[in-house]
């Protein structure tokens, strides 16, 4: 019996270790991701998108750009707009460049606390990014199934950090649109905003108007204006009574979010408000000296609050001496004529605008931080206003009410001198452009 015992003991023992092998093979591949794909061919990237709205096929969201966010966990956050009423689940499908495979992650749609109750509104996208995966591109889908090569791919910015700003502030100005017409103020605003310390000023344009579009062409080639075409209309359609919401106006808060990722390592700063507003220092003569002196008394601070002084544009100072000759033939308002404020409100809380340190921003709407980190600062008036030039709306304030506040005039001189300075580069510009095409003509017809 004993040697039976040994001899059955022999027998079954391949058979044991031939089915440990087995369980630990089917529980090895159990344990890898079952999202991860090899693919035949390098699939990063394979369809990069140039556009700035991509709109996800059976799906109501609509993809503006992708960054990484390492500030408290290895993320990918995809600026977006959706429907709140339709969202649905959401996955992330990165590139891994060092080994070329496709690792699909579910995504948590974070929706902007901020709604103002319109069916679209920003969004973030937000996927943890896969260990060991290095991802440059991104493509976002409703499935976790699918084809890679039928999905657009985005490229995830802020992958490099650098420490080196290339801009000490930069203006991030909401969508202009093509009813956009004044002109004089837009070239006031632009040099003011020179004036003050930004050297980068960015524009989401939804479409151009052909007066300031002029003007526009020479801030780009001097490098102050970036332009980011912003074609929301073809994409998401309203009724008038939606678009005619101050909170929507295509997109505005997108735009925002969008704007601050995108150069929260290119920008020391970035300076939130509208073409009519500036943010308009009272006590320093820039933004610079200024920000370093609210920074040496708020080291915590990153977000700083500037409340709006609304100077409308229907009252005018009876000065004369800022009618200036060159500026009568350009359609538009005049800000240096423009000194009479409405006094606010002190029992409601008046709109603001901001300067930030991007990096301590997570998600903003149009007058503060949804999600941040540090202190914030409401600035007192003494120190600064935003000086705000438009329509006036408000009837239960009469023009006698008005309060005089020449702060502008602090900046004429500079002012004057570099908005001249910008019409006469554009009337050189057009003459030569006048020569040059009658001289072309001219050789032409003696040639015939």
């Amino acid at each position: 019996m004993p040697r039976c015992r040994k001899r059955s003991i022999f027998v079954i023992s391949p058979f044991l270790i031939i089915l440990f092998v087995l369980c630990f093979e089917l529980h090895y591949w159990a344990m890898q991701p079952s999202n991860k794909v090899k693919w035949p061919t390098n699939p990063c990237p394979h369809k990069v998108v140039t556009d700035t709205i991509t709109a996800l096929k059976y799906s109501h969201t609509f993809i503006v750009s992708s960054y990484q966010d390492n500030r408290e966990q290895n993320l990918t956050r995809v600026i977006a707009i959706v429907n709140y009423k339709k969202v649905q689940d959401l996955y992330c499908w990165f590139c891994c460049s060092h080994n070329r495979r496709i690792s699909i992650i579910r995504a948590a749609v974070d929706i902007h606390s901020e709604r103002f109750e319109l069916p679209f509104g920003s969004a973030d996208i937000v996927c943890l990014e896969p260990q060991n995966c290095s991802p440059n591109y991104v493509s976002v889908h409703s499935s976790s199934k699918g084809n890679i090569e039928e999905l657009p791919q985005f490229e995830i910015r802020n992958r490099v950090h650098s420490t080196q700003f290339s801009a000490e502030f930069t203006v991030c100005l909401s969508v202009m649109v093509e009813n956009h017409s004044n002109v004089l103020q837009f070239l006031q605003s632009m040099e003011m905003y020179k004036i003050l310390g930004a050297q980068k000023v960015v524009i989401y344009m939804s479409s151009y108007n052909q007066s300031v579009e002029e003007f526009l062409k020479f801030y780009v080639a001097e490098g102050t204006v970036e332009i980011i075409p912003w074609p929301i209309t073809s994409y998401i359609k309203f009724s008038s009574f939606w678009s005619s919401s101050p909170q929507w106006h295509n997109g505005k808060t997108t735009v925002l979010n969008d704007c601050i990722y995108r150069n929260m390592y290119r920008s020391r700063y970035v300076v939130l408000n509208d073409i009519d507003e500036i943010i308009l220092p009272t006590k320093h003569l820039n933004w610079k000296t200024m920000m370093n002196s609210l920074e040496n008394q708020n080291p915590e601070t990153g977000i700083y609050f500037f409340e709006s002084h609304f100077f409308p544009q229907s009252v005018l100072s009876s000065i004369d001496r800022f009618n200036v000759p060159l500026w009568k033939t350009v359609p538009g308002v005049n800000i240096l004529q423009h000194i009479y404020k409405v006094p606010n409100r002190i029992w409601l809380n008046n709109p603001r605008k901001m300067i930030v340190n991007p990096r301590k921003v997570i998600q903003t709407s149009i007058h503060s931080v949804l999600k941040g980190y540090g202190r914030t600062m409401e600035v007192p008036k003494d120190i600064a206003i935003l000086y705000t030039c438009r329509a006036h709306n408000r009837k239960d304030i009469s023009d006698g009410y008005l309060i005089r506040d020449p702060a502008i005039w602090r900046f004429n001189a500079s002012l004057i001198s570099n908005v001249n300075e910008m019409l006469t580069k554009k009337m050189f510009y057009k003459s030569f452009k006048f020569t040059w095409k009658t001289l072309i003509k001219t050789i032409a017809s003696i040639l015939k």
